[in-house]
């Protein structure tokens, strides 16, 4: 199918590109903020809500960056419209370009005054964490929900998109969404992602019919559409943007039902770098405020979600 040849790109990324800060009142952020983090993360129940107050304080992590020269990020290479590679570009060097690489380059271009002084990297689903833990990259903007267990082990931003799990199959699939039609189908997910945790939850608790295989996971969220173009599985589940993107993409596969899940997307980083949180949460401040956001979502999400979605808003931050 159409999407096969555009979405093979699967090589490792080191990209280098190598975005200005404001100065507003600030708070600083020592040791203490690290270990609120972590306690926060034990009480979590609305994880969207666990992120710290802006500020355009320097601490260690933004010294460090600054110092360094350039921002690096761990992207996705392989999501249309959000970070991927336009085969069609005539620029000699295909870059990378969507909605999350339009938004770490809007980081960059704050924090260092420019929006190319950034590395990119790309990431698997499943070692997003991991890349961020070991420092392999200073944060990770790839479609990653915030959720209470990976509190836990990164920090937040505050949210800045709005998306929930939807079935995605073809046209022509008896699957009518996230219900009893899924009995006796193969469902891919990604590895590490909250597709295969909502499954694996639901299956155990019985809302998710027994003889649903969900035993298919993969590295990337969008090998599962390379799957069930090959006819290896029967649907997939995974965020409703990121599926809406791949129906686009292929005229053969649709969204069956509604989303049956709300989350948020959030930039992740490490839990010892409050002072870079507080000051990307003051940019996704500035960039909602002064429009950039939805210039940028106009753009590479309105084809595939609406203008006039419930994501076509940015969400409202809730700090605690």
């Amino acid at each position: 199918m159409a999407a096969v040849c555009v979405l093979t790109l699967v090589l490792a990324l080191l990209l280098p590109h190598t975005q200005s800060s404001r100065t507003d009142a600030a708070v600083t952020a020592g040791q203490g903020g690290t270990e609120a983090t972590v306690a926060r993360a034990e009480e979590c129940e609305d994880p969207e809500d666990q992120s710290l107050s802006p500020s355009t304080a320097e601490g260690e992590a933004v010294a460090a960056i600054k110092q360094r020269g350039y921002l690096s990020v761990g992207v996705d290479q392989n999501s249309y419209r959000w970070g991927y590679r336009n085969p069609n570009s005539t620029a000699k060097t295909v870059e990378l370009e969507g909605f999350d690489i339009d938004l770490a380059r809007r980081i960059a271009e704050k924090l260092l005054g420019d929006p190319d002084r950034i590395r990119f990297k790309a990431i698997p689903t499943n070692q997003r964490i991991p890349a961020i833990r070991n420092g392999q990259v200073d944060m990770v903007v790839r479609t990653m929900t915030i959720t209470c267990a990976r509190l836990k082990e990164v920090a937040f931003s505050a949210p800045y998109f709005l998306t929930g799990q939807q079935v995605l199959a073809p046209v022509s699939s008896t699957v009518k969404g996230y219900d009893d039609t899924l009995a006796g189908k193969r469902i891919c997910s990604a590895k590490g992602s909250t597709a295969y945790e909502k499954l694996a939850e639901d299956r155990a608790s019985g809302d998710l019919p027994a003889s649903a295989d969900i035993s298919t996971t993969v590295p990337n969220q969008l090998d599962c559409l390379v799957r069930l173009q090959l006819g290896e599985v029967d649907a997939v589940v995974t965020d409703s943007a990121l599926a809406a993107s791949q129906a686009a993409q292929d005229p053969a596969v649709e969204l069956k039902g509604k989303r049956f899940t709300t989350e948020y997307y959030g930039v992740a980083m490490k839990k010892q770098s409050p002072d870079l949180v507080r000051r990307v949460n003051r940019i996704l401040a500035d960039y909602r405020e002064d429009g950039g956001w939805k210039t940028s979502y106009d753009k590479w999400l309105s084809p595939t979600l609406g203008r006039d979605s419930e994501s076509a808003t940015p969400p409202a931050p809730d700090y605690r």
